[in-house]
């Protein structure tokens, strides 16, 4: 028996040193990246800058590769199936959280089957109208709407998006109704604003800074929890004074769920040394994207918390998937 005890003692002695050099030797291969959406998308965007400079920090080539379709629900489903070894990366966005509450049938569960590692920046979206149209206040649109119900119309990147939702949020708040026009994205959109076909909408900074800039779109407010540095003078929809409107875009990655702690912790470390780059600051900057930062343990707890959110929110408007 002593000798049993002491060959067990022996194997688990081996085991330690064993998990502790999985970290410390990975990456020893290139990692696939999943962005499930287009090319050229905020998204896309946002991960390759840091996605460029995190492969220099681990030594490896991290290939992006855009998988589409579904509000990105396919391109999730494929990273939260794949081998949890560190080798598959997901970069998503806040559409994450809201993807459970409008398709019925995913083959995951964002909760169960994905582990957060570090959240990328978050940006609001801002809310324009054509600079044509004379309006120049968050009230004044409000006014407005309140003044016919139902006559204004609002432009989003589709169904279910963080674009559509950040609007209907903020109608709930104030308290009036509109009619939502969805596009396949956010430049069709900026577009149909600009030329006034379609009253306002929630739109991401780095899409519209420039129109903005140029005079073509007034820039209402943005819907973060503090203003934006890339739009300093505009003012919050929370300033304005429309409580819990706040809803601004995300953008994360994960793991599947039974990747190693140590890689998860690794691949965080890692990432937050990438974003800490003067260039990759200034990108960022330029796109409208504040850094913030939260551990992996804050990332999921707050993904939990906006699942919940998000649910109740879908509910209240009866947003159905197309």
């Amino acid at each position: 028996m002593k000798r049993i005890c002491l060959t067990l003692l022996a194997i688990l002695a081996l085991a330690v040193p064993s998990t502790q050099a999985g970290a410390q030797s990975w990456p020893t291969r290139p990692i696939r990246a999943i962005v499930p959406y287009t090319a050229g998308s905020g998204t896309d965007v946002t991960a390759r800058v840091i996605l460029n400079q995190l492969s220099s920090e681990l030594g490896q080539s991290i290939v992006v590769e855009n998988r589409v379709g579904a509000e990105g629900t396919i391109g999730t489903a494929a990273a939260a199936k794949s081998d949890p070894d560190g080798y598959t990366i997901l970069v998503q966005s806040s559409a994450l959280t809201i993807a459970p509450s409008i398709y019925q049938n995913l083959t995951y569960d964002t909760a169960r089957d994905l582990t957060a590692v570090a959240l990328l920046g978050v940006s609001p979206n801002v809310l324009i109208i054509s600079s044509a149209r004379g309006i120049r206040t968050i009230h004044e649109l409000v006014y407005a709407a309140k003044a016919k119900p139902g006559s204004l119309t609002f432009a989003s990147a589709g169904v279910g998006t963080n674009t559509h939702l950040s609007a209907e949020r903020f109608r709930l708040r104030a308290g009036f109704e509109v009619v939502h026009v969805p596009f396949k994205g956010g430049s069709e959109a900026i577009t149909e604003v600009m030329t006034g076909r379609v009253d306002f909408a929630f739109l991401p900074i780095g899409i519209v800074l420039s129109h903005i800039r140029e005079g073509k779109l007034t820039a209402l407010a943005v819907n973060g929890s503090k203003r934006a540095s890339a739009l300093p003078d505009v003012p919050t929809t929370l300033e304005a004074g429309f409580t819990d409107s706040d809803y601004p875009i995300w953008w994360a990655t994960f793991v599947p769920a039974k990747t190693p702690r140590d890689i998860v912790d690794k691949l965080y470390r890692e990432t937050l040394k990438a974003m800490e780059a003067p260039n990759v600051q200034e990108k960022l900057a330029t796109m409208g994207v504040d850094p913030l930062v939260l551990t992996p343990a804050e990332l999921d707890a707050h993904i939990k918390k906006e699942l919940s959110t998000n649910a109740a929110l879908v509910k209240a408007t009866g947003v159905k998937a197309n």
